[in-house]
């Protein structure tokens, strides 16, 4: 399954803030639910009788259960109101999704539920366009996944023999030398179908690397797994119709002889191997981020201050880390900034891979945040925070150290200039140290393991980041497969996909009035001013306000301009220039279909490098949960977003950014694809937003002017102790890794 063991599979989102959130601090209206907030949430919805939810776990698909309890943000209009002084507190409110599966139309409903700690009523509320969410594009939980393996059990016991004999493992009264499943979607190829292909493999440590050649196809659309189906088989290159077809086909002779199964090769695993190369002992501590005088930062409930920055952090079950409320000195640059989804497209010769279309905030993107492991995820010295969740569990479920906040020497200077005199000597030399706050939290969906990052740094310049690593999704072997990848070991191909990344960047520079403008540069061709007869080419700005939706939407195909500027088309620095931010991409994002093809207008987003558009609740997100198993007809359609075109001068605007990079495996990313190039994201940079650079104001400045040239002697200016002291952590390496029900 696409999460190997069942005690794998999601099980919450929730709370990065302290059970009881600093009334004083505006940030706690953004903070995930406590515990407590959500045991009241599920005892409320539990005790309404026309619900008709069950109060312990259920084993039947055809009943009603409640899938997920997360925070209900507030409307942007009540947050600023509230943040800036003029109304009260908004009524903290929670969003329930409930799986109506005893109705004789089964279906999938979302409600509003408040107001917390009490709640007292709840509501349901729709999609724009107020479609219904169709039953067969919930996501899958915990209990499918179990109802899965057992009817497997049942299907696949015809094959029991071919099985043991090609690979020496065993899906049938296993206890070791077992295989396990892994499953992909979208699950069909239209709506309403619930049909998964699953890949059989090894299982054994880093069993995403070991397929055994048989891929199944699966139909669970039924609400009685009794009726569950194999409607075809793949195996080693060929279809067939069923299990008995393939078995008597093995017993027959028909099918080409299994090589005898050889001792397992782990090359799968950790296990250091190999030669590093010389110079370098590899048996002690490398360099280690430390901290000599304290954190420079500071940390209440779920507001960060750090080096001119303030903003508001929570973890959405769905999709990750969000950021509210972000200003620099105490001015507000961003009402939001989130991961809205991400996806990664595949091709392959085998019928699950040329079926494998992740988009993953279908699997709880957001609940998948495990563990971080101090020292290596995280320094020693990070502070960790746990999540709460309740996503598909009978509870509150705790997430030991889901998200780490560190500072970070980039090991660049900030800035830094060596003035020569050009007779070997010097007029001064000035430095400002590299540092950031990194706000840090991963997912691991299924095989891979994403990094999500925001660093802060005191110039006023943030950057949102994701690193890509982890394991491949891979499948068997074949000489077709070549054209769609690598092959990677004796039956192994890794295949080739695209991974595209999308975020909200609800930018309110100098407030919430903005306009956007792309700016790049044109050659001209002009006579020259003090050479008569001769001509001069240069670059020349070349500005191109953006004054509607479409006109603000960049397809990929086309050039992204270089200079992407919100500003305020009021308020100007003191040099006369429109108080503004750039958006400036770090990607080699491109589409993952042709437009409007099928399982594309599901990830309609993914059409564009940028796209700005007017802020409205209704558009709140750009994907939803159900976006991976309809894809054909999304609930959540981006398009209609741009539909009507609306003017975007002198308006709330938000951004919407796409990064993402195109993956053809290579022999090195065995046993795991490292994290160097496989980085992307995007800076939000100030442009003429303020008079001069805002770390002027850092303490950490370093200047140094000659005094006696002869004698060798300087001067030396800084702000902060000569020396930081020596660096040591005392506490030995730890990690847990468990999750467990509160």
């Amino acid at each position: 399954m696409r999460l190997e063991t069942l005690a794998w599979v999601v099980m919450a989102l929730g709370v990065l803030a302290s059970p009881s959130p600093e009334p004083q601090l505006g940030a706690s209206i953004f903070a995930d639910l406590s515990p407590a907030e959500l045991r009241a949430v599920q005892s409320f919805l539990l005790s309404q009788p026309e619900l008709g939810l069950g109060a312990g776990p259920t084993e039947s698909l055809a009943s009603n259960s409640l899938f997920l309890v997360e925070l209900q943000v507030p409307r942007k209009s009540q947050a600023l109101q509230f943040l800036d002084g003029s109304s009260p507190r908004p009524p903290r409110l929670a969003r329930a999704i409930v799986f109506f599966g005893e109705q004789a139309q089964p279906n999938v409903t979302e409600f509003v539920v408040g107001p917390l700690p009490r709640p007292s009523y709840y509501r349901p509320v729709g999609y724009k366009g107020g479609r219904p969410v169709p039953f067969s594009a919930r996501p899958v939980s915990q209990l499918e996944y179990r109802l899965m393996h057992r009817r497997l059990l049942d299907l696949l016991e015809p094959l029991d023999r071919l099985l043991h004999e090609a690979t020496g493992f065993r899906y049938h009264n296993c206890s070791q030398r077992c295989l396990t499943f892994s499953d992909v979607a979208p699950r069909g190829l239209g709506p309403g179908e619930r049909r998964s292909w699953l890949i059989l493999q090894r299982s054994v440590e880093g069993h995403f690397l070991h397929p055994v050649g048989l891929e199944l196809l699966l139909d669970h659309r039924s609400r009685d797994p009794g009726r569950w189906a194999l409607q075809q088989l793949w195996y080693k290159g060929q279809y067939f119709a069923s299990a008995q077809e393939l078995a008597g086909r093995h017993e027959r002779g028909e099918l080409a002889p299994a090589p005898p199964p050889r001792p397992e090769l782990l090359f799968s695993t950790y296990l250091p191997r190999g030669r590093f190369g010389t110079g370098t002992p590899t048996d002690v501590h490398g360099a280690k981020v430390c901290e000599p005088q304290g954190k420079r930062y500071r940390l209440r409930g779920n507001l960060v201050e750090y080096g001119g920055w303030r903003l508001a952090l929570r973890l959405r079950s769905s999709s990750g880390l969000q950021l509210f409320d972000l200003r620099f000195n105490g001015q507000r640059l961003a009402h939001e900034l989130s991961v809205q989804e991400a996806v990664a497209f595949y091709g392959g010769d085998t019928p699950a891979a040329m079926q494998t279309k992740y988009i993953d905030s279908s699997w709880g993107l957001g609940a998948l945040a495990h563990e971080l492991a101090p020292g290596i995820d995280c320094p020693e010295v990070a502070t960790f925070l746990d999540a709460h969740r309740l996503y598909d569990a009978a509870g509150p479920v705790r997430y030991p150290r889901a998200l780490c906040l560190f500072e970070l020497p980039t090991g660049v200077p900030l800035r830094r200039h060596f003035d020569s005199d050009a007779q070997g000597g010097y007029r001064f030399y000035g430095g400002l140290e590299g540092r950031a706050l990194v706000l840090r939290t991963t997912a691991t969906v299924y095989n891979y393991d994403y990094i999500w990052d925001v660093l802060l740094y005191p110039n006023g310049v943030l950057e949102a980041k994701v690193h890509a690593t982890g394991y491949l999704h891979a499948t068997f072997y074949t000489p077709q497969g070549l054209h769609y990848g690598t092959r990677l070991h004796q039956d192994l191909l890794g295949n080739l996909h695209t991974h595209l990344v999308h975020y909200k960047v609800d930018l309110d520079v100098a407030g919430t009035r903005n306009s956007f403008e792309a700016v790049d540069v044109r050659f001209e061709n002009i006579s020259n001013p003090w050479q008569a007869g001769e001509r001069v080419v240069q670059p020349r700005l070349h500005r191109r306000p953006c004054r509607s939706e479409r006109q603000a939407a960049f397809p990929f195909g086309t050039a992204l301009p270089r200079y992407l500027l919100v500003s305020s088309p009021t308020q100007r620095n003191r040099w006369g220039h429109p108080r503004s931010y750039r958006i400036q991409y770090s990607s080699q994002a491109d589409r993952v279909l042709p437009r409007g093809w099928k399982e594309e207008q599901g990830v309609a987003w993914g059409r564009y490098h940028l796209a700005v558009t007017r802020h409205h609740e209704k558009e709140a997100t750009s994907s939803s949960l159900y976006a991976q198993h309809d894809p054909w007809q999304p609930v959540l359609d981006f398009e209609s977003f741009l539909r009507n075109d609306e003017n975007i001068e002198n308006q709330d605007l938000v951004a919407w950014v796409t990064v993402g990079f195109l993956h053809i495996p290579h022999a090195e990313d065995v046993p795991n694809t490292a994290t160097p190039g496989n980085a992307v994201g995007f800076f939000l940079r100030p442009f003429n937003f303020f008079d001069e650079d805002p770390s002027v104001a850092s303490r950490s400045t370093v200047i140094v002017r000659p005094r006696d040239p002869a004698a060798a002697q300087v001067e030396i200016q800084r702000w902060t102790p000569a020396s930081p002291g020596p660096c040591v952590s005392a506490e030995p390496f730890h990690y847990n890794g468990t999750y467990w029900q509160e």
